[in-house]
């Protein structure tokens, strides 16, 4: 259903940001028309320019984060809680470019009365136009009709799939079971969709109703027999769908595409969207120059202050197993004795995590110059180096060594499918807290299941707590 899901996207995309350029538009003018007057308010060019300012935000939050991607399958509540959290990031905005230009003609009541006006009015057209396409639109002729043609054993199971999309731009009309002889006078319906076809008539029926699609599911028929049938479906003009899903196998989220030319199913548990990974790799770069440059100016202050307790290096470096399995040299302000690893095994004993990973409350190969960066996260710093390479991120997952990764089973494997980070869920949790690896492991799964740039975001923002407050940190 190629056609139908571009068709779904198109609109998901550029109906609904004409439609929230538009709330935004009116309920600008209506705020700045009850605080001014119409007069003042309608002609006001500064106010114009407060107003392409919310647009422009308004467009890029629409297109570079998709907050509406989902749209026809959010609930009430959760359209609600979304168009509250794109109502504040536009007054966030609208603060911001205020405060920036110093605009004193501007009047705090305007944010007010743009907020609730906005949230309101986003709210309730976003719902009266959902419940258009999904009770009108798609019971109209405007529809795509769909014909579903599996066999007996599956029918039950697509038809409960695919009636529970709650799509709106197509209608399922009927039904031809390809291994049963049905006549179209039957009077079968399956979750209120008629059966109207069997194998032996399924092309006359095709030939003779009203269709844009049919959607072929068809495991266990001889491919020879499929692959005919797809060409007298094409030749009519109708659109061909065939279903490559496996039963046996869960497919959601899964996608499909070509492979040095083959056409392919890819299997992974997780799909990062391109365009949201370069969203982050720049944030990474930008965080990654702050944060260099705060390393640099206390880098001396630091670099003395090891050198006086202990003789070494200032700087550590060890191979760490980055994203997808990768070797990397990770940097830190060295907070151990140079035996450090030699150390290490006569330790084991005393871990006090269970699993791949070594942590000690009073580690005595921390030295006491260690434990005060240690305690403040100062001896993370030089990793913003890493991140400018980009063998890390500033959010990500812990980076094993190489003698944990070695011991790594497949569930384990999976917590380096992104690239490793400076900052986590596991940080953000109370990581001294923790004293199971498998807890550290469930955290960095539940981030990669439910990553976006706004938990990036949020975690950040955490992270500054958990240090300032020196939560969790030993």
């Amino acid at each position: 259903m190629q056609s139908i899901t571009k068709k779904s996207r198109l609109l998901e995309t550029y109906a609904m940001i004409i439609i929230d350029i538009l709330c935004v538009i009116i309920s600008y003018v209506i705020s700045i028309s009850i605080r001014f007057g119409v007069s003042a308010g309608y002609y006001s060019e500064q106010h114009f320019t407060v107003a392409v300012c919310i647009i422009v935000v308004s467009l890029l939050y629409s297109i570079m984060l998709e907050w509406n991607r989902g749209f026809f399958i959010r609930g009430t509540f959760v359209e609600f809680i979304a168009v509250f959290k794109y109502t504040i990031v536009l007054l966030i905005a609208m603060s911001c470019f205020v405060f920036i230009t110093k605009a004193d003609f501007f009047s705090r009541l305007v944010f007010g009365y743009f907020g609730i006006i906005n949230l309101v009015l986003t709210w309730v057209v976003h719902l009266i136009f959902k419940k258009y396409m999904m009770d009108i639109y798609r019971n109209s002729l405007n529809a795509d009709q769909v014909m579903i043609v599996t066999t007996r054993k599956y029918v039950e199971k697509i038809m409960e799939r695919v009636m529970g999309e709650k799509s709106w731009n197509y209608n399922i009309s009927c039904i031809a079971i390809f291994d049963e002889e049905v006549q179209p006078d039957a009077k079968e319906v399956i979750h209120g969709v008629p059966v109207v076809a069997g194998g032996s008539n399924l092309l006359d029926e095709i030939r003779k109703r009203p269709l844009d699609e049919v959607f072929l599911s068809l495991h266990g028929v001889d491919i020879g027999i499929v692959k005919e049938l797809i060409e007298n479906i094409e030749i009519m003009g109708i659109t061909c769908n065939y279903n490559v899903d496996i039963p046996e196998l869960n497919l959601v989220g899964k996608t499909a595409g070509k492979f040095a030319g083959y056409p392919v199913m890819s299997f992974s548990l997780q799909y990062l969207d391109f365009r949201k990974i370069m969203i982050k790799r720049i944030g990474d770069i930008i965080g990654s120059i702050v944060g260099l440059l705060v390393t640099a100016l206390i880098f001396p202050f630091v670099a003395l202050a090891i050198k006086l307790e202990s003789k070494g290096p200032v700087l550590f470096s060890q191979i760490r197993v980055g994203k997808n399995g990768r070797r990397f040299k990770i940097y830190k302000f060295r907070s151990m004795y140079l035996d450090a690893e030699a150390r290490k095994a006569e330790l084991m004993s005393q871990n006090e995590v269970k699993g791949l990973m070594f942590k000690m409350e009073d580690d005595p190969r921390v030295t006491k110059v260690g434990k005060f960066i240690r305690k403040y996260s100062i001896d993370e710093l030089p990793q913003f180096y890493n991140i400018l390479k980009g063998d890390m991120s500033l959010v990500g997952t812990r980076p094993p060594t190489i003698d944990e990764f070695e011991r790594y089973n497949n569930s384990y494997r999976r917590r380096l499918a992104i690239t490793p980070g400076l900052t986590g869920m596991w940080q953000v949790s109370g990581r001294s807290m923790i004293d199971d690896f498998d807890k550290v492991v469930e955290l960095d799964v539940q981030y990669i299941e439910n990553w976006s740039i706004w938990l990036d975001i949020k975690i950040i923002l955490q992270t500054v707590g958990v240090v300032l407050l020196k939560k969790g940190a030993k």
